[in-house]
Parts: structure tokens; C-alpha cells; sequence
């Protein structure tokens, strides 16, 4: 478990760049924390790592975005309207898994049906400071063993 201090919106949109120069098709991350964490600015960095960046837009309504350019497909899930595992389900949800890097906010509903191998980050607001944000990012499976996120 790693623990990251993000001081505004732009060093987690840096953080999440940094993260995204270790990604490849077949990732998948899990956002976890309460509205207004950060999770949608971390998305954005995400994207601007791929010059996607000016593409995104919430996926609230539509349960999954995608971005897509020469080099890989994004798939950015906002599940927290989803009632259960099941809805995910019936919408195919598994079949994006192999097909690109998966981002899941409220992810956590989906986690028994995650492949083994995943990154989950959870979003935590600082006391006394609105713009100060704390991630702890957990890893399972053997796949992210590489990544050093002390240097970020």
C-alpha cells in the first residue's frame, strides 16, 4: 500500500500521468471515495497522458466512455448508479477487460468480478484543506509489482 499527497487538482492530474506511462491494454484501475474527491481529475490525467484530454466528459449518465486513439482504448465506467454486480453484468461489462485500460469509478461494486490483477486508488479529502487530497493506492495480483509509486 502506497500513500500519495496530492496537494491541488493539477499534481493529481500528475500523478495520474505518471501512472499512465506504466499502462497497458488490459489494466484496470478502481477509483474509490465520495463525490468531489478528485476521481474525474484523475481520469483527465490519465487521458492527457494519450493527448485525450479535451475528450472527456462525465460518463454519469452513460455508465462508460470511450477514448480511443492510434495506441490503446479508454474506458472510463462510472458505476455509482449501477444498483449491483449483476447490472454490470448484463451490460457486458467483463468483455471491456481485455480490450483496453479500464478506469471504474465506484468500482468497488464490481470487485469480486475484477481480473486478478488491478490497481484500486482511494480518494480521501484533507481536513483543513479543501484542495489537498491523500490516495492510497493498493495493487493486486503480481502485474504492477514494477511500478515504484514512492516516485511519484
Amino acid at each position: 500500500m502506497h500513500k500519495i499527497m496530492c496537494n491541488n487538482e493539477n499534481q493529481t492530474k500528475i500523478f495520474a500521468s505518471n501512472l499512465a506511462a506504466n499502462l497497458k491494454k488490459g489494466d484496470v484501475l478502481v477509483l474509490s471515495g465520495e463525490l468531489g474527491a478528485g476521481k474525474t481529475k484523475f481520469v483527465e490525467g490519465i487521458l492527457s497522458y494519450f493527448n485525450l484530454q479535451n475528450e472527456i466528459s462525465s460518463p454519469t449518465f452513460t455508465i462508460v466512455n470511450e477514448y480511443r486513439n492510434e495506441e490503446i482504448s479508454i474506458f472510463h465506467f462510472d458505476l455509482y448508479r449501477l444498483a449491483d454486480i449483476y447490472e454490470f453484468e448484463n451490460i457486458g461489462g467483463e468483455e471491456y477487460f481485455p480490450k483496453g485500460i479500464c478506469i471504474f469509478e465506484w468500482g468497488e461494486l464490481i470487485e469480486d468480478i475484477l481480473p486478478d490483477d488491478y490497481i484500486k486508488i482511494s480518494f480521501n479529502k484533507v481536513e483543513n484543506n479543501e484542495d489537498m487530497r491523500e490516495l492510497t493506492v493498493e495493487t493486486f495480483g503480481n502485474r504492477y509489482n514494477e511500478i515504484n509509486f514512492d516516485e511519484y
